[in-house]
């Protein structure tokens, strides 16, 4: 995600939310909605590389405004930077833990 300049990378920690849907939601934006595609589906493709999973469940390719990647225990999601802010996941999910991420 970083390499494809993926924005404002937060990871937050879900293990102690009652009734979250995965461990880990890592959320990020970009630009315009070519970026978004290339992050989601380099991201797609990183996985399958390194650790041979495939998503059980993708969605948000056809218009690329907030594309969501399941990997059941872990979730990306990609947005449109406007659509982040408008539907603020971080403020959702405000009592999960946010893990440090350090970019290369």
């Amino acid at each position: 995600m970083y390499e494809r300049k993926a924005e404002n990378i937060r990871i937050l920690d879900m293990r102690k939310i009652a009734g979250a849907s995965a461990d880990f939601f890592v959320i990020s934006h970009a630009s315009n909605d070519k970026q978004v595609d290339a992050i989601g589906k380099s991201l797609e493709e990183e996985v399958k590389k390194t650790l041979n999973e495939n998503p059980l469940h993708r969605e948000g390719f056809e218009n690329l405004e907030w594309v969501l990647i399941d990997y059941f225990n872990v979730v990306a999601h990609v947005f449109q930077e406007e659509k982040r802010d408008f539907y603020s996941i971080e403020q959702l999910w405000g009592d999960a833990e946010e893990v440090i991420f350090k970019g290369k």
